[in-house]
């Protein structure tokens, strides 16, 4: 088998230089490109090692303490928690891109012949790295980025009835549920109907407005809800018959718990 040395180094640089990218964006640590570009150089470099004869607990080694130089050099050092993180990501992000490009390379260069595959000698790898690896961990950094800032709203609810029921949910702070009854000054909670059991509840219909529906809310009243280990009263319980539609989440928590001053994070 013929390797060509030069084509495995900048191959190896544009990958470790796309991996590197990829953690400074989704950890947001700003690096300058130049420290990157090194960094990336140091991981193409020490391929060298690959041909020196160790054994293979000597290379595992070898390529740990690589990548944690390579992490240093892109990321500077502030303390263990900080270069952990990085190396964290920086793995991570190698095991997604390589498991998506070993998926690709046993898609198209084996062949099937019943439970057999044979390799028929076509390797999309090059192409992938160079086309497909930007646009996965492009999508990675997105999905990423995505799910942080939804999950930064979501908490563990519990729900105390006045007849000592209770209820435990996934509740959103959601910004634009800004309901609030206005006889009894109370803010609303919406929760699915299909959690509720009406049994010793008394329904209280509160009048609500949008910018295209106006009418009756079925509300029932608590004892307490319990929001981020801190407990209010000061809420009634909304009944919606339609789905949030928000991975698993079935409570919207009221606008109003932003202003709450004991309301943590």
């Amino acid at each position: 088998m013929v390797i060509y040395i030069d084509l495995v180094f900048f191959l190896n640089l544009a990958y470790d230089f796309l991996l590197l990218i990829t953690v400074d964006m989704t950890l947001k640590r700003n690096s300058k490109l130049i420290k990157i570009f090194l960094a990336s150089l140091l991981g193409a470099i020490s391929l060298v090692i690959l041909f020196l004869p160790f054994n293979e607990y000597i290379l595992f080694s070898l390529k740990i303490l690589i990548s944690i130089f390579m992490v240093l050099i892109a990321y500077g050092y502030k303390d263990l928690k900080y270069t952990f993180n990085n190396l964290f990501y920086l793995y991570m992000c190698s095991v997604i891109l390589g498991g998506f490009l070993y998926f690709l390379n046993i898609a198209f260069s084996y062949k099937r012949y019943g439970l057999v595959f044979v390799n028929d000698g076509l390797s999309v790898n090059y192409i992938a790295l160079v086309i497909l690896a930007p646009l996965i961990l492009g999508l990675y950094v997105y999905q990423n980025k995505r799910i942080k800032r939804l999950y930064n709203y979501i908490y563990e609810v519990k729900i105390v009835f006045k007849d000592n029921e209770e209820i435990k949910c996934q509740g959103f702070l959601d910004s634009g549920n800004k309901l609030k009854d206005p006889i009894t000054n109370k803010y609303i909670i919406l929760i699915e109907k299909d959690l509720i059991n009406y049994h010793n509840k008394v329904p209280l219909y509160v009048p609500f407005r949008t910018v295209n529906k106006k009418g009756l809310l079925e509300c029932l009243p608590i004892k307490y809800i319990e929001v981020n280990k801190h407990k209010y009263n000061n809420y009634l319980i909304g009944i919606s018959t339609n789905k949030f539609n928000i991975e698993g989440i079935n409570c919207l928590l009221n606008n109003k718990l932003l202003e709450e001053t004991c309301f943590e994070n």
